[in-house]
């Protein structure tokens, strides 16, 4: 996979959230990932998703979409409703 993302966006969401972007693309490579479609935020343009994949024993809920053949990262945080679907979905209880 290729991933991609805007560094002013990243420096953010390591401030605000403490996950840099380049620790929230091995979410992709939890075999129990779960992608999700954001319907709040996609439009018919570009459609937006979450992937929810366990990095280092934490799960983290990734914001992306797809350009082209690239995985365009634009969110990353410790999310609890990311974590709760998480552990539905694995039946983690």
């Amino acid at each position: 996979m290729n991933f991609e993302w805007d560094e002013k966006k990243n420096i953010l969401s390591q401030q605000k959230h403490g996950v840099p972007f380049e620790d929230a693309q091995y979410a992709f490579a939890d075999n129990k990932r779960i992608i999700a479609i954001d319907k709040e935020h996609g439009n018919q343009k570009e459609k937006r998703y979450f992937c929810f994949g366990k990095v280092r024993n934490e799960i983290i809920t990734v914001r992306f979409t797809m350009r082209g053949n690239k995985i365009r990262i634009y969110g990353a945080s410790y999310w609890r409703k990311g974590k709760k679907i998480y552990e539905k979905e694995n039946k983690i209880y």
